[in-house]
């Protein structure tokens, strides 16, 4: 991994730390990555990492730095959807960079592929992945992994997993992400898709009610399978009366045909996989777990 250049930009949010954003930086160096860095950190505005000119433009430049292959997303948080209008994506993915996040940065992957079909990835940022003290070894070799290809594998399981073995499209993300995008000029119109989903701090009567705008929506219902993350943060109450995750999945499984598995180390957690949007994917699950393997996307050269 000598020489690869990576591009940090920030289209959503400012970094909490600037020291851990120099620790990141420094560790990427010492993989013998080039980083050049677009964020400023003396330009942050209100809650984002700029004015929304400021974050295009960071974005922008990435695209278009010769020396970099990857363009690492600072982190999420909020402010994609106010700079989706102004956003060139055919420019943007005739760049050929290989474009990196999670979380809030899932609006940037849908509307990319909707555009275009380029393939970006939904994986670790700068600031919560890579600027972490004790960095997961889980969370880089899945990344290094993803970025060489050419294909890429996810281990996960879950309790009371049905048996599956499906293929499709791998796509989605954030699951308040994937819902403030139904019905908009950023959706993707995916058939037989493998939608995989995640979201912090919602407690899963959130999580049921926009599970069902999607099932009302005729989306889930068109998906080989569904794969949920992981769902936490969240804060149960006496008034909840035995509604918790479990009884919410288990209403959404009676609810919808397709199969819906639990497990996949995907979301706002430490021990984060990479997966490739748009990529084609093979699910297989047992009673042991689950094994989705992807493959047909772009990687380092």
């Amino acid at each position: 991994m000598k020489n690869i250049g990576i591009a940090i930009a920030a289209p959503a949010g400012s970094a909490l730390d600037d020291a851990a954003l120099a620790r990141g930086i420094a560790r990427l160096e010492a993989q013998c990555c080039i980083v050049h860095n677009y964020y400023d950190s003396e330009a942050r505005f209100q809650r984002f990492a700029g004015t929304d000119d400021a974050r295009l433009a960071q974005v922008n430049a990435a695209a278009a730095d010769p020396a970099c292959q990857i363009v690492l997303m600072l982190r999420g948080q909020y402010g994609i959807s106010r700079i989706l209008p102004r956003m060139d994506f055919r420019k943007l993915a005739d760049s050929g960079k290989l474009f990196v996040g999670y979380s809030d940065i899932t609006a940037f992957h849908m509307a990319l592929y909707q555009a275009t079909g380029r393939i970006s990835f939904a994986g670790p940022m700068m600031n919560g992945d890579f600027a972490r003290e004790e960095p997961s070894e889980y969370t880089m070799s899945q990344f290094w992994d993803c970025m060489l290809g050419p294909t890429h594998a996810v281990r996960g399981s879950g309790v009371g997993n049905p048996q599956v073995d499906v293929q499709g499209t791998l796509w989605g993300g954030n699951l308040a992400m994937v819902n403030h995008l139904l019905g908009t000029p950023y959706w993707p119109q995916v058939e037989g898709g493998i939608l995989f989903l995640e979201d912090i701090g919602e407690h899963p009567y959130r999580v049921e009610r926009m599970l069902l705008q999607l099932h009302f929506a005729g989306v889930l219902d068109r998906q080989k399978a569904i794969v949920l993350g992981d769902f936490s943060g969240y804060r149960l109450s006496p008034h909840d009366n035995g509604y918790d995750f479990d009884a919410m999945l288990a209403f959404i499984r009676a609810t919808v045909r397709v199969p819906v598995l639990t497990g996949l180390p995907f979301g706002h957690i430490k021990d984060l996989c990479t997966l490739p949007f748009g990529a084609q994917a093979h699910l297989v699950s047992d009673a042991e777990g689950f094994d989705l393997t992807a493959s047909g996307y772009p990687t380092l050269p």
